[in-house]
């Protein structure tokens, strides 16, 4: 089978104040603005390869507006389109800035993702931007922490298995890992990837009714020591962690979580393990064994389970996670003697 997809290429967010969400990338964050266009807003970190990959659109809320997978080839293009439209999925042709002809779709599940493979490519050749290494597009910033690259997007859901499915049969995503509960056999958070990487795409259960919500998107940096720097400067500067500095069972990454102003989640991520194994069979944990949090010293916050745009509807609670489920993913040792 054609491989379609090779990595996420940007994300682009909503945000009810841009001016405030750009200033905190900028000057917190250590991303760099490179485009405004018809009041979006392109950055990029310092080491991505292509000319943006965070877009920062006005919106009445905080939102995913579209996350963009680059595909293997032009072929892999079409075929990717072939098999979304064969799998009762219409999308259409657009044309996006600096990356050209795209194609856009709904999924299943209310995401709209972009898939491309044009590209504008970032390279620095000369000043105070550029690098001494040959193969970094730009130097690396001067913000303490800041990120290399973005790293992956995780999306809400009301059916985790059913998410994984689908991206795994349409678009040939990896099954990676997933989270059952303790308590009872329901998966509540799942990861997939289109690359060596443990994840690009993470799904978590939602409770609520509204479709098409995300739970964060990330950024990686290259050392653990860089994250905790990141975590130090935040504090310092008036901005709460919410979660972490920890590391995840699942993927083995050391994790950092906070908000930017419009109160969107972002992560931070390092380490973790590469995956090249072809016929890689899924392993599925349980919180109690430390899925989210592997030192299992700590308590999820209850904040954490929020997604975005907010939860609404009858059947929703605050946070649009049902209370049981909610609250065996914030303490699951509890009921295990490790509480």
């Amino acid at each position: 089978m054609i491989k379609l997809l090779s990595h996420l290429s940007y994300v682009a967010i909503t945000s009810p104040d841009v001016e405030a969400s750009v200033d905190f990338y900028v000057n917190q964050v250590g991303l760099t603005v490179v485009d405004r266009v018809d009041g979006a807003v392109y950055l990029r970190c310092w080491g991505d390869y292509y000319a943006y990959s965070v877009v920062v659109l006005p919106g009445d809320e905080p939102s995913l507006d579209t996350a963009a997978w680059r595909t293997s080839s032009p072929e892999a293009l079409e075929e990717a389109a072939r098999r979304i439209e064969a799998a009762g999925v219409q999308g259409e042709w657009v044309d996006v800035h600096k990356i050209g002809r795209a194609y856009r779709f709904t999924g299943p599940f209310g995401h709209t993702l972009t898939l491309h493979w044009d590209v504008t490519r970032h390279k620095d050749t000369e000043g105070d931007a550029a690098s001494i290494y040959p193969d970094r597009p730009s130097r690396r910033s001067k913000v303490a922490g800041a990120p290399r690259q973005l790293d992956h997007v995780t999306v809400a859901t009301s059916d985790v298995d059913a998410f994984v499915k689908w991206y795994v049969d349409v678009l040939g995503f990896r099954f990676m890992a997933r989270t059952v509960l303790d308590e009872a056999p329901i998966s509540v958070f799942s990861v997939l990837t289109t690359n060596e990487k443990s994840h690009d795409l993470g799904v978590v259960l939602d409770g609520s009714t509204r479709a098409g919500r995300v739970n964060h998107y990330a950024f990686w940096v290259d050392t653990r020591e860089e994250l905790l720097i990141a975590a130090d400067i935040l504090g310092e500067n008036g901005y709460p962690i919410e979660y972490g500095p920890s590391i995840h069972g699942i993927g083995e990454q050391n994790f950092l979580y906070y908000r930017e102003p419009s109160t969107l989640r972002i992560e931070l991520n390092t380490g973790g393990y590469r995956n090249y194994v072809p016929d890689w069979d899924a392993q599925t944990w349980r919180p109690s064994q430390g899925s989210n949090n592997f030192y299992r010293n700590s308590v999820m916050p209850m904040s954490m389970t929020e997604s975005f745009p907010p939860a609404d509807g009858p059947s929703a609670t605050e946070e649009g996670v049902p209370d049981e489920i909610r609250d065996a993913l914030i303490n699951p040792y509890a009921k295990h003697g490790q509480g």
